[in-house]
C-alpha cells in the first residue's frame, strides 16, 4: 500500500507539470452527536480537462477529535466480520490528534461553485493517554490507552490509525474566499498500552467512526 500511495503522489506531481495549478488553505469544524473536530488544511490541486473542471491533488490536514462517552470498538478487520468478536473501549473524553497527507478530488459547476471529496492517506496520530474502560460480556474494567501512531488508508476496516474524509460543496463568496459544506466521516483509533481483548484473539486497537456536520473556510492563493 506504501508504494502505490508513493506512486500515486509522483504521478499527481508529474500531472502538475502540464495542468493549471490551484492552491487553497482551509480552517474549519465539525459537529456531531457527542463528537466534533477542528481541522486546518493546505491543498494543491491541478486541473483537468480542455475547460479544467475537473482537478485531482494532494495536501495536508490537521484534525483534533474529542468526544463525550465515545464507543470506540475492536477495530482489526479479521475481527470485525463476526459482532460477536467486536468489544468497546468507552472513552470518556479522547483526544486524538493527526496529520495526514490527502488525497483529493474535485469538479468545478460554475464560477461560484464547486463539489469534490478529498481523504486522508497516510500520515500519524498523536495525543493524550487516557483511561477508557474495556467492556466485554458487560463487564468494564478500566485500562490505558493512546491514539494510534501510524495512519494508512486501505479499504474499510483494513484501514488503520485515524482517517478523515470529506464530502463537499464549496461556494465563493469573493474572489478567493469560498465557504465550504461537508458531510465528514472520520476514524478515530486507539490502541491500548495491554491486548486487552484476547477472544477470539488478541487485540490493542479500537476505532470509533463518526459521521458530523463540517463548515469552514477557504482561501484559495
Amino acid at each position: 500500500m506504501k508504494k502505490s500511495f508513493l506512486i500515486i503522489l509522483l504521478s499527481l506531481f508529474t500531472l502538475g507539470a502540464y495542468a493549471q495549478v490551484g492552491t487553497s488553505v482551509e480552517l474549519g469544524g465539525a459537529l456531531g452527536a457527542s463528537v466534533g473536530s477542528i481541522s486546518a488544511s493546505g491543498f494543491h490541486n491541478f486541473g483537468i480537462g480542455a475547460k479544467k473542471r475537473f482537478s485531482v491533488g494532494t495536501g495536508i490536514r490537521f484534525t483534533s477529535f474529542f468526544g463525550t462517552n465515545v464507543n470506540f470498538i475492536t477495530a482489526p478487520a479479521d475481527l470485525t466480520t463476526d459482532d460477536k468478536n467486536v468489544d468497546t473501549l468507552l472513552a470518556p473524553s479522547p483526544g486524538v490528534n493527526s496529520l495526514n497527507l490527502t488525497i483529493n478530488l474535485g469538479y468545478k459547476i460554475s464560477e461560484k461553485i464547486d463539489v469534490g471529496f478529498n481523504i486522508d492517506a497516510l500520515g500519524v496520530s498523536f495525543g493524550p493517554t487516557g483511561s477508557p474502560s474495556y467492556i466485554r460480556n458487560k463487564k468494564a474494567v478500566v485500562t490505558s490507552a493512546s491514539p494510534t501512531t501510524t495512519n494508512l488508508l486501505l479499504v474499510g476496516d483494513n484501514d488503520k490509525g485515524s482517517l478523515n474524509s470529506h464530502l463537499f460543496v464549496r461556494y465563493k463568496i469573493a474572489e478567493k474566499v469560498g465557504i465550504k459544506l461537508a458531510y465528514q466521516f472520520l476514524f478515530n483509533e486507539l490502541t491500548t498500552t495491554t491486548k486487552v481483548q484476547t477472544v477470539p484473539s488478541a487485540n490493542d486497537r479500537f476505532r470509533a467512526k463518526s459521521t458530523m456536520v463540517y463548515l469552514g473556510i477557504n482561501y484559495s492563493f
